[in-house]
């Protein structure tokens, strides 16, 4: 390696002063303090969760059924667009295009640099987010099969109800347009007629605000810490960086005005806990391996 090489090399990786993997190491006190905030910090984390989240089953009064908090989901939150004028088919295409994406860029990358940059935090961040969108695809795919069921089911059942009657008269084009924008605004708006979310709805909106708080931290360090530092030290910063943290944010951006996935703030609390894991994985591999 030749003297500019290494210049740039030392202008972002961190120096050695001791090696991780020896008892010593861990033995000095400024390590028992940092386990104590991460440890507090946990524990203030899993408190707020288990005080805030509802995984109780909902209440039914007659035909209505009512979540018992206001933090309770209701299952087709996953999947249904935040206006009822955009078919869900819109947002699951958007999420499975977003998904291959994600998975390209995170494929490539490791290719390219192999298994060793699951190391670094945009990393596990970067995997979560093509997990959101993975997770997000499946769910849509269930919405519009849910949603085309219950139009069609909707349909059939005013056709017989007026057969029956003796009454049912082809409609014309501008009552069909007004039954099926009705009926539309009916199914996505209706309190009556939804259920509460299961394990599955309460997975993806914990991973979706997990991703969040971890893309805005993420991007925040990269592009007002990191690339400031780099540059003053000549360091060229490879583009494929600069892409993913740029896309994750986007569609992620993007996504959040879509869905209609509520941002209850307490659940920042399963943000924490992931860096905090991150934090302890890092604790871990260094006790093991001297990285740098």
């Amino acid at each position: 390696m030749n003297y500019s090489t290494a210049s740039l090399k030392a202008a972002w990786t961190p120096v050695l002063k001791e090696e991780t993997a020896t008892l010593g190491y861990w033995l000095h006190w400024q390590v028992y303090v940092c386990v104590i905030m991460i440890l507090f910090v946990m524990a203030i984390s899993a408190y707020i969760i288990w005080k805030y989240e509802d995984f109780s089953a909902s209440e039914c009064i007659g035909s209505e059924l009512r979540p018992q908090s206001l933090h309770s989901l209701y299952e087709d939150e996953s999947w249904r667009p935040c206006l009822k004028e955009i078919h869900p088919a819109w947002l699951m295409a958007y999420r499975m295009c977003s998904f291959i994406v994600m998975l390209a860029v995170l494929t490539t990358n490791a290719i390219f640099d192999g298994i060793e940059i699951f190391y670094f935090y945009t990393q596990w961040t970067f995997a979560l987010v093509t997990i959101y969108f993975g997770i997000g695809s499946l769910l849509s795919m269930y919405g519009c099969y849910r949603y085309l069921n219950r139009v069609a089911g909707d349909r059939d059942n005013l056709q017989k109800l007026d057969t029956e009657q003796g009454t049912y008269v082809a409609p014309t084009l501008e009552e069909t347009t007004n039954v099926r924008t009705s009926k539309r605004y009916t199914f996505q708006g209706d309190q009556y007629d939804r259920q509460k979310a299961g394990i599955y709805g309460y997975i993806f909106q914990i991973v979706y605000q997990t991703t969040a708080g971890a893309v805005i931290f993420t991007d925040c360090v990269f592009w007002f810490i990191i690339v400031p530092f780099l540059t003053n030290k000549d360091y060229n910063v490879r583009p494929i960086l600069i892409g993913m943290h740029s896309i994750n944010f986007v569609l992620l951006l993007v996504d959040t005005f879509l869905n209609s996935l509520r941002f209850p703030w307490f659940r920042i609390s399963y943000f924490i806990l992931w860096t905090a894991t991150f934090v302890i994985f890092q604790w871990v591999l260094h006790a093991c391996v001297s990285l740098w």
